[in-house]
């Protein structure tokens, strides 16, 4: 009995002394590089959408090996044209007050764990403000090496017209892709929610993921800052670029009514535009 006593007495001061290892491990962010992007309302814009000539010329050069951002990303802003996004042709319900505003990322590593940061003013005036529990929700994927034109696309490879919440959706359909699969991590800033560690394959599933997500969120002044932990492992390496995405639900917006990102690459010992800083 006594022995017994010991050795679990001598677990719990490992595990603890392995949780302050873990603390002391976070990055100090005060060093760590910063990359602002934009996150924008995208309407009704599915993968379909940007593939389809007559209704985005840039088509063209996808299919030439061009990604969104290189066309689209200018002087760190955007050169859509919002006022279509936010027309009835591209938002059949109601766009948002705030069509994009800037996002910052910082991002770590170490031999065992990845850490991404992102910090933002999160605007007012959403146009279905209809998460009563969440005033922000905010999300980050990563796509697999299966995923086709994921270095290209983001997280569009993600959303499709039959899915919920567009015009001709159907109620029951998530996001999905059709080939390869993301990570997802998300904060909700409710009282006591919890990280999703989930996935987007052939649905959305905001549990079950292996990459054993933390994370810590909440707001200074007018600043939400939200900072992620998970495993250095999965689609994510050193060596690798990584494609991803960030989706900001503000003002308790829900649903397709957030802001995106379009799709970059995070970098873990390799030049990406997100380069990972080595701890």
């Amino acid at each position: 009995m006594k022995k017994t006593t010991v050795s679990l007495a001598l677990f719990g001061a490992l595990l603890a002394f392995g949780s302050q290892l873990a603390q002391a491990a976070a990055p100090d962010w005060s060093k760590v590089p910063k990359r602002t992007v934009q996150v924008f309302h995208a309407g009704v814009t599915p993968v379909e959408w940007v593939m389809k000539k007559s209704d985005h010329s840039g088509r063209t050069g996808i299919n030439k090996g061009e990604s969104c951002v290189g066309c689209h990303e200018e002087k760190g802003g955007l050169n859509f044209d919002m006022k279509r996004l936010a027309s009835k042709e591209l938002e059949p319900k109601g766009a948002p007050k705030t069509m994009s505003f800037p996002v910052t990322i910082q991002s770590a590593y170490d031999k065992e764990n990845a850490y991404v940061r992102v910090s933002f003013k999160a605007p007012a005036g959403a146009f279905d403000p209809a998460d009563k529990e969440n005033e922000v929700k905010v999300a980050v994927m990563f796509a697999n090496a299966e995923v086709p034109k994921g270095d290209q696309v983001g997280c569009w490879a993600t959303c499709h017209g039959d899915a919920r919440t567009m015009p001709e959706g159907d109620d029951k359909k998530t996001k999905y892709t059709r080939t390869g699969a993301y990570e997802l991590m998300q904060w909700k800033s409710a009282a006591g929610a919890k990280a999703v560690d989930g996935s987007v394959s052939d649905s959305r599933k905001m549990e079950g993921g292996t990459a054993n997500v933390q994370v810590e969120g909440g707001k200074s002044g007018d600043t939400y800052t939200v900072t992620f932990t998970r495993k250095l492992s999965g689609a994510l390496a050193e060596g690798k670029a990584v494609p991803f995405g960030v989706a900001v639900h503000a003002d308790h917006a829900t649903g397709r009514f957030h802001h995106v990102s379009m799709g970059y690459t995070m970098g873990f010992g390799v030049d990406a535009d997100v380069k990972s800083a080595k701890q």
